[in-house]
């Protein structure tokens, strides 16, 4: 059965949840007005249409649950579009039951993510990223443009006064959390030397001297991952 939710919006991280849940699962509880819940068994897959291509939906980086796909434009207008489309019902119908399988059952959700990551996709994971991870992100691919990087080291200090500089705000914990269990790096076991990048009032960007136990974050994941131009 096909669940289609038309001008899709959802900007809460709780409705995707359970999207999620219920795209996955045989069993759903009903409750109807009155009632004590039941549990149904639930046969259904979702299609979200939304003219909101980079904002419809709240999905991080790991997610394999959605296939987003892009799709054009019709050239010209076709008054007759559902008219036309129900005449096709049955050869649509005859079409699905000769069909050969195209791909194999690999996940559970059927295809790898692999074969659903679509620049559509990609499109929608990287607006969804928070305005922290865009600003730091932006700042660091700065850095590394200036000097020429192919890796630039900080610790989160570091990356909390470069963006008090910005309209950005943000804390200790955060940064910790985003550059550990957003971007999974890993911090040196001691305090080691490395060089630190400092903003100055005037945005000029310099490199210090200092000790910590410091992150490094790659060129190539930043540019992957964040800068547009390069991803496009």
């Amino acid at each position: 059965m096909g669940i289609c939710i038309d001008e899709v919006l959802f900007n809460k991280e709780e409705l995707t949840e359970r999207i999620k849940y219920l795209s996955t699962t045989n069993i759903n509880k009903l409750e109807a007005k009155g009632k004590d819940k039941r549990e149904v068994e639930l046969f259904g897959k979702f299609i979200l249409c939304s003219n909101n291509e980079e904002s419809f939906i709240k999905i991080d980086a790991n997610e394999t649950r959605f296939w987003v796909k892009k799709i054009p434009v019709l050239e010209k207008e076709n008054i007759q579009f559902l008219g036309n489309l129900i005449k096709e019902i049955p050869a649509f119908m005859h079409y699905l039951k000769q069909r050969k399988l195209a791909s194999n059952h690999l996940t559970r959700m059927w295809f790898t993510p692999q074969q659903i990551k679509t620049k559509a996709l990609v499109k929608l994971v990287q607006n969804n990223r928070n305005r922290v991870e865009k600003e730091l992100a932006s700042i660091l691919l700065s850095v590394i443009e200036k000097f020429d990087f192919e890796e630039v080291h900080l610790c989160p200090m570091d990356a909390l006064l470069a963006l008090n500089k910005t309209r950005v705000k943000t804390d200790l914990i955060q940064l910790r959390r985003l550059l550990k269990k957003d971007w999974k790096l890993i911090n040196q076991d001691n305090s080691n030397s490395y060089q630190k990048f400092v903003i100055w009032t005037d945005g000029d960007i310099n490199l210090l001297d200092a000790k910590g136990r410091y992150f490094t974050v790659q060129k190539s994941f930043l540019t992957k991952n964040f800068d547009e131009s390069m991803t496009d």
